[in-house]
């Protein structure tokens, strides 16, 4: 009986991750075409960033609020609302194109719409995979989920640079409203385990449905264990220094080369994420999710080093490929730690709350990247001082050498950072120390 369970929610997990995945690269083309439509239109840097900024601010305000009502609402049904509120946006901006009445503030506008039923969809998709999958295929869903990530990055930017010569902007837009409908099906046609929720003694249930004491509780929860806070910290900070990276990496590498190469390069990185969801879906990850958490972190901090380094194109390229292999492994790890140290019943507001700090401090990275590089690091490798006088002489001088400083600062934090947090014995040994708290179905 428990062995048709397993595989009646495997089989669930799986057509849902199918539906999840076609949505999410019709999303990944409409982000691309409207990219590009936005540069062409304005010519603007600015109004380019903009369009980022509008997608990440609503999850910085409505995530408290969101993880709340993940933890209250039925998952299924949030996905579904999720869904087709970020439809409803698309079909809007395919309208406003065909009538000829887009201005850049309607995708601002609905960037916004799509980002805040986004906060929703995430804790409700990671709760439910909880649910679904046994403990022992954890790894293997997580990596199913990195891998749909990895393949509708890599996917998206060839097949819509095809789709926007054939059926125009207009027509990608559609397409993308198609895809919610495959959604929508998937999760229409199945059912999400109840779950029974076991109480734990150090939760305070007065004055439960309050949103507030609702949104603390989960807060409380990560900060009276001291590996869940560390763990939390310590992915945040990484996250944030892999932020600027990623920003800095495409003027960086054109100041190298060529678009051509540029294109090359951001290849055969998405190939490197997509052959690392691959193997976690197939064989799992480690039996021990920190080990191999703290050795992609050092292999990530690595990399980003040798790239400020040594700024050849075949080591750039080895470099990007390395670290594309190793995210979906630090990521995936990190999530089924969550998934299974979080109680079911506040796993919501614990995803909405990563979401929230992720979120705020990828913004700040896309705000201070530029001024690091512009303000600081490329005045320090162009005038005459030690600084320059000394590591120039491995990096080089100039504009460039500024982005390659910032590099090698980037990659030494990194590999501080892991080393510092592997010797914090509450972060090493959190898997051991604290006990796995699975829902009862």
């Amino acid at each position: 009986m428990t062995k048709n369970l397993t595989h009646l929610g495997m089989r669930v997990f799986i057509l849902i991750w199918f539906g999840q995945l076609v949505s999410l690269i019709g999303s990944c083309l409409t982000g691309f075409v409207l990219d590009i439509w936005v540069y062409q239109r304005t010519g603007s840097i600015t109004q380019f960033t903009l369009v980022t900024v509008s997608s990440v601010l609503p999850m910085i305000f409505i995530s408290p609020l969101a993880g709340v009502l993940v933890d209250r609402w039925n998952h299924r049904w949030t996905m579904i609302i999720s869904d087709s509120g970020t439809a409803l946006a698309t079909i809007a901006i395919a309208l406003l194109i065909v009538t000829n009445h887009l201005e850049i503030w309607h995708i601002y506008l609905a960037n916004a719409i799509s980002s805040t039923f986004g906060s929703l969809q995430w804790p409700a998709y990671n709760a439910a995979t909880i649910l679904l999958v046994p403990k022992q295929y954890l790894s293997r869903a997580n990596g199913m989920m990195q891998l749909a990530g990895s393949a509708s990055q890599l996917i998206s930017p060839i097949l819509g640079g095809v789709l926007l010569e054939i059926i125009q902007i207009e027509g990608i837009i559609l397409l993308d409203f198609a895809t919610f409908f495959v959604s929508l099906i998937t999760l229409l046609f199945v059912r999400f385990p109840e779950i029974h929720i076991v109480k734990n003694n150090d939760k305070k249930q007065v004055g439960k449905n309050l949103l507030l004491q609702d949104f603390t509780s989960g807060w409380t929860y990560i900060t009276n264990r001291q590996g869940l806070l560390a763990l939390l910290i310590f992915m945040v900070t990484n996250n944030f220094f892999f932020s600027i990276f990623s920003v800095l990496l495409t003027p960086f590498v054109l100041s190298l080369t060529s678009t051509h190469v540029l294109g090359i390069i951001v290849s055969i990185g998405g190939i490197g994420s997509l052959v690392s969801g691959l193997l976690i879906s197939t064989w799992g990850s480690s039996q021990k999710l920190m080990y191999s958490l703290f050795g992609f972190q050092l292999l990530a901090g690595l990399s980003i080093l040798f790239m400020g380094l040594y700024t050849q194109i075949p080591l750039i390229t080895l470099s990007i490929f390395l670290f594309s292999f190793g995210l979906p492994i630090i990521y995936g790890c990190n999530q089924v730690i969550w998934q299974r140290k979080v109680p079911p019943d506040l796993q919501g507001r614990a995803f909405a709350l990563r979401s929230m700090f992720f979120s705020v401090f990828r913004l700040l990275a896309y705000l201070i990247s530029g001024l690091l590089v512009e303000k600081i690091f490329q005045p320090l490798m162009i005038s005459n001082n030690l600084i320059a006088a000394s590591i120039g002489k491995i990096i080089g001088t100039g504009s460039q050498a500024g982005m390659s400083l910032v590099f090698v600062v980037l990659g030494f934090c990194t590999i501080l950072m892991t080393i510092a947090a592997y010797q914090y014995r509450p972060l090493r040994l959190l898997e051991d120390e604290l006990p796995d708290l699975l829902p009862t179905i």
